[in-house]
């Protein structure tokens, strides 16, 4: 086996002779090894690694032990029998797939498994944000497959997704035979190289005996270092070669292993809490590194009682409910949590981007403050905001050395920021997360608010994207990891449905809640039929405002109110609710009421609660509702918005 990687990208071949690799003559189109000439720093990828290399053996901890196989050792059976076995082994029970021509030996395979379970999504989207989903929620990789050409080009903003938000997954993908690569065959795609950009590293199979390896190292490429997604492109007649597979056979990551981050330095510890003893005005800022680390996290605060703002991604790590929770920040996080950031003269930076929806303008953020950042991925240190005290690695471990040496010296465990802790509660009193109310008309946020009680803040949530995911990270109250989950790198419409599907298949013990917008709700409204066919207690709580609310709250705010586009109802009847959303609902014999008054949207929220299975309701609420605070692209905290709405001129 040779891997040929331009980057990220794995072809399995025949053993080379040497360490020069020579391109096979029936792939024109895939590229060699290229030198690239950028100095960019670029998150960890994986470098070219040849079967010639020393072996490198690594047991994964979550494939079931003593694994009983349907076949005999010696008996050969289909590429695609030893795909599925391979997924058994790593302890796979669900996935995600639509058939089609180049995988329907997978789904045959599929059949004769008596583990694997197949959600069959209505479109090959639906499939890779429910296996979005179903990681998310659950915290172990998401498997979904799809076949050649527009199927696997359908899964491209999943796997975009899942990379922006380090989310692991692995996707598999049919193509054409290998002798029609490259000849513009029936639903032919590269597609390892359209996604090289977009997953942690992907996977071109072409020797059948590759398939075990190859899935072990997917699943552990996916799930360690940084999360990320990992594709794997099986052409036909690979699926159909009988073989008899050598389960043994060690994974070839050397090159991705070395560059894996090491332990903590504790010198770099020990000058943390240093830091920490010398700040009058510490903040902790939290995001989706820290997903499973909360323990270690909450602990960490009990210890040292610095307040703590979230990022959209952090929701949940640390609890909302909390008196130190200064809950998110960034665009639309509150004032208290802004303000924290930019009066700290201490920022701990913990499984954090710096991304540019929570700095605005970098110059302005935390500019009185010193800076540690602790982070997996060492691309992201530095990247866009220089720290003073940096650490490259797992967040867990570092917590748990800084937990460890707080907990050790006395000195430091009498730490005492209640000044700034009063400043803060002072700005939470003067600065509250709020909403107007106009009559009978429904507050989206008053429905989340509702929704937040009527489930004790014990629900998952899923969204699209738009104002209501806001609202929803702003209205919601979590108070643990995994009960969040949104697309917040992408910003993918319609990611809350299938979302919703892969977590309830997941967690079936929980109740599972997509709040949606009716502009994202369109974008994969067939996935209802997967929820009443697989009959998944999904609850949609549908915040219809007839607009892409966002992008009309931008046009109020800077573009004169002057509507681009941007009304989604039938301008001929603008009096009439336009589609309606019930008949979806009815044409997938699902449950659904209407609620357009405020006084009636508790008790048909509790209605949607209370029945059986799945259920849609649809709230309507005005379109001139505005998604506040609101701190302008580009901008700092001096600059942010907290009054106004669409009904004012700007």
């Amino acid at each position: 086996m040779a891997a040929i990687s331009p980057s990220n990208t794995s072809i399995s071949t025949t053993p080379p002779s040497s360490s020069t690799i020579t391109p096979p003559s029936f792939l024109p189109r895939f590229s060699l090894p290229i030198t690239s000439t950028s100095h960019k720093r670029h998150r960890l990828h994986i470098s070219n690694v040849l079967s010639d290399s020393k072996p490198t053996t690594i047991t994964t901890t979550h494939s079931p032990q003593h694994f009983i196989s349907r076949f005999a050792p010696d008996q050969p059976r289909k590429g695609a029998d030893v795909l599925v076995e391979a997924l058994e082994r790593e302890g796979v029970t669900d996935v995600f797939a639509y058939p089609g021509g180049a995988s329907m030996e997978i789904h045959q395979a599929l059949t004769r498994s008596t583990t694997i379970r197949n959600v069959l999504p209505r479109h090959e989207q639906g499939g890779v944000f429910a296996a979005e989903g179903y990681a998310r929620a659950s915290g172990v990789p998401g498997v979904c497959i799809a076949t050649s050409g527009p199927g696997a080009t359908n899964l491209v903003s999943g796997l975009a997704d899942a990379l922006l938000d380090s989310v692991p997954m692995v996707a598999i993908t049919g193509q054409v035979p290998r002798r029609m690569i490259g000849t513009d065959a029936f639903q032919e795609t590269p597609i390892v190289e359209v996604t090289r950009s977009i997953t942690k590293h992907n996977y071109l199979v072409l020797d059948v005996d590759d398939i075990p390896r190859i899935v072990r190292e997917a699943f552990y490429l996916a799930s360690s270092g940084r999360p990320g997604p990992v594709l794997i492109d099986i052409p036909k007649d690979i699926q159909q070669q009988l073989v008899v597979p050598k389960w043994d056979e060690p994974m070839r990551l050397p090159g991705y292993l070395s560059r894996l981050p090491k332990s903590s330095n504790d010198g770099h510890l020990e000058q943390i809490v240093r830091l920490i003893s010398e700040s009058k005005r510490p903040v902790l800022y939290v995001g989706g590194g820290c997903l499973n680390s909360g323990d270690e996290l909450r602990r960490f605060v009990e210890l040292t009682g610095i307040p703590v703002a979230s990022t959209l991604m952090g929701l949940g790590v640390y609890p909302a409910s909390s008196d130190l929770s200064l809950q998110m920040l960034g665009m639309h996080g509150t004032v208290y949590a802004n303000y924290a950031v930019d009066k700290s003269d201490l920022l701990l930076a913990f499984g954090v981007r710096f991304d540019d929806r929570v700095t605005g303008k970098l110059e302005a953020f935390a500019s009185r403050a010193k800076i540690v950042h602790i982070d997996i991925d060492s691309a992201e240190i530095g990247k866009n905001k220089q720290p003073h005290v940096s650490v490259c690695g797992d967040i867990k471990t570092a917590l748990q050395g800084l937990n460890k040496i707080l907990e050790g010296k006395s000195k430091v465990t009498n730490l005492d920021f209640a000044n700034w802790r009063n400043e803060l509660d002072e700005q939470k009193v003067k600065f509250p997360l709020s909403f107007k109310t106009f009559g009978e008309a429904i507050p989206p946020q008053y429905a989340i608010q509702v929704l937040d009680e009527l489930t004790g803040g014990n629900a998952i949530i899923s969204t699209g994207v738009g104002q209501h995911q806001m609202w929803a990270a702003q209205f919601y109250k979590y108070n643990k990891p995994r009960q969040w989950l949104t697309s917040g790198g992408l910003g993918a419409m319609g990611f809350g449905l299938p979302a919703a599907i892969g977590a309830a298949v997941a967690r079936p013990d929980a109740v599972v809640v997509d709040i949606d917008g009716d502009g994202s709700f369109l974008m994969n409204v067939q996935e209802l039929a997967t929820i009443r066919v697989e009959n998944l207690p999904v609850k949609i709580l549908l915040l219809n405002n007839q607009h892409l609310g966002m992008v009309v709250q931008w046009e109020d705010r800077f573009y004169k109110a002057n509507r681009a586009h941007t009304y989604l109802g039938n301008p001929s009847k603008e009096n009439e609710i336009f589609p309606n959303m019930l008949k979806f609902a009815e044409a997938c014999d699902i449950p659904a009421a209407r609620v357009t008054r405020k006084a009636d949207l508790r008790a048909a929220i509790q209605t949607m609660l209370d029945t059986p299975g799945p259920y849609l309701l649809d709230v309507i609420v005005p379109h001139q509702e505005h998604v506040l605070p609101m701190i302008p692209a580009g901008g700092g905290f001096m600059d942010v918005i907290t009054e106004g709405d669409g009904r004012t001129k700007y």
